[in-house]
């Protein structure tokens, strides 16, 4: 199990067949998630294509997430976080951190991307939108959006799988998965920043 520690990044290798648990140890952190198909960085996963090969903006246990491709690369297998998910906002970047009135550099899941692929000797094009672990982002009146927190509770690396906030997730090809957080903005800002788990597993066959 790896610890990602608060305002940080990491990542991971995984190939067919193995899955990611990301386990909410503290509850009310947000995760944003990426993964890319690790023979080939400019295929990842797209929350775009994945909101409409799913037909939601939520994704349910069972729904393939797909790339950029329309590939499937991470299914949902498992979910006791509460099932409240984010695939609309973008990563933090300093940019948004600048018209928050933030002065100097700060910590953001933008630069968080960079450094945890770097630990694995990689390089991303560019910076896919994430999924959001755990970041609940309802949409009000049919329009308009709104950061709220996060319902997840705390989990424990090694509870079992039914308890505490954690989700499973099914390798459909090899694929390079980082992941991070960042403090949070806006609604959420008031919960501090958490450390969270990652680990991977064999498919259970």
């Amino acid at each position: 199990m790896i610890e990602i520690p608060a305002r940080r990044g990491k990542a991971l290798h995984l190939r067919r067949g193995q899955k990611a648990r990301v386990v909410n140890t503290k509850g009310q952190q947000v995760v944003d998630t990426w993964a890319f198909n690790a023979a080939d960085l400019s295929e990842f996963m797209s929350m775009e294509h994945s909101r409409v090969a799913m037909g939601r903006i939520i994704p349910a246990i069972g729904d393939a997430l797909v790339t950029n491709r329309r590939r499937p690369i991470l299914t949902l297998v498992e979910d006791n976080s509460g099932g409240i998910h984010d695939t609309l906002f973008a990563a933090c970047d300093c940019w948004r951190y600048e018209l928050l009135g933030s002065e100097g550099y700060h910590d953001n899941c933008t630069d968080n991307l960079a450094a945890a692929m770097r630990e694995l000797g990689l390089a991303a094009a560019e910076t896919p939108a994430p999924l959001n672990l755990f970041m609940n982002i309802p949409v009000l009146d049919g329009n308009r959006v709104e950061a709220r927190a996060p319902v997840s509770t705390p989990g424990r690396a090694r509870d079992a799988p039914d308890r505490g906030a954690c989700r499973d997730f099914g390798l459909s090809r090899g694929a390079a998965i980082p992941g991070g957080s960042a403090c949070r903005c806006r609604s959420a800002a008031a919960a501090a920043d958490k450390p969270i788990s990652c680990g991977r597993r064999r498919h259970s066959r």
